[in-house]
């Protein structure tokens, strides 16, 4: 297996634990900071273990990317306070074009008609999965949840970049995002370590957030970043299947066919770029 096909694996599983964060967070009865701020202390010491060092060490790309991390998360979990979460995760995720623009403008990349179709194609079936729960009046938290989809293209961008290492760039956000939220923790009356939390928090924490993480770190240096947003866009519109499962929430008619349509989109896309990867060979 070439090295951008086992590239396009880790995306598909990062994307695939990192939309288990609808179920955990509705399980979990604590505030969301005190959720973030737990996460990240677990994500904290899973990547000491893999980085085998608690010391912090970075270059200028790296810390960009773990700012751009660390915003993220804070904007994010402020757009959901102030608008539907619905709303919130399908105006983050317009940083697959903003990422396809940063490419072609800034790196000169050239334009394939078909990648434009298909970039659209991707973003069109994500907002078609919320379309019912779309709130257009809360203009606050739609503004910060663009800011966050901004944000979150440029972690991706940076992550992709040659110079970063993207492994000190994730173990650095925790530690920027623990050490934010901790002090949230000590207010939030709905802060219960009871057995059902805990266990809840340690899905989140180990597999949601570190292992995601983890593969995402990995993945996103094997492939384009053009690609690896594209296939991050599972994400959102699988993000309602494990809450209907655990939770009994359904899915829409719209919610369903957006789903189709951008597992059609990543492969399509993944399709297109082994024939280009092929033609060029």
């Amino acid at each position: 297996m070439s090295e951008t096909n086992k590239g396009r694996i880790l995306m598909l599983m990062a994307a695939i634990c990192w939309g288990l964060a609808g179920v955990c967070v509705k399980s979990i009865e604590w505030s969301t900071l005190s959720i973030m701020a737990a996460r990240c202390f677990i994500g904290i010491f899973l990547f000491a273990y893999l980085r085998k060092s608690f010391k912090v060490s970075f270059n200028k790309m790296t810390l960009m990317g773990a700012l751009f991390m660390s915003v993220t998360g804070v904007l994010y979990m402020a757009a959901i306070k102030l608008t539907t979460a619905a709303t919130a995760i399908v105006l983050q995720y317009i940083a697959p074009i903003l990422v396809f623009l940063f490419a072609v403008i800034f790196q000169h990349r050239k334009i394939r008609p078909v990648e434009i179709c298909i970039v659209f194609m991707v973003f069109f079936g994500c907002v078609l999965s919320f379309a019912g729960d779309l709130d257009p009046t809360k203009t606050l938290g739609n503004i910060l949840a663009i800011l966050s989809g901004i944000t979150f293209a440029g972690q991706l961008i940076c992550f992709a970049d040659k110079d970063c290492n993207s492994y000190d760039g994730m173990y650095l956000a925790n530690l920027i995002s623990c050490i934010f939220c901790i002090p949230f923790m000590f207010v939030d009356k709905n802060l219960i370590f009871d057995f059902h939390n805990i266990v809840w928090v340690l899905i989140l924490g180990v597999f949601q957030y570190g292992l995601a993480n983890i593969l995402y770190s990995t993945g996103c240096q094997k492939i384009d970043k053009v690609e690896g947003s594209l296939i991050l866009m599972i994400e959102p519109v699988f993000n309602p299947i494990p809450v209907l499962l655990i939770n009994g929430e359904k899915m829409s008619l719209l919610a369903f066919i957006g789903f189709v349509i951008v597992i059609i989109g990543v492969i399509l896309n993944i399709l297109v770029s082994n024939k280009q990867e092929e033609n060029n060979a």
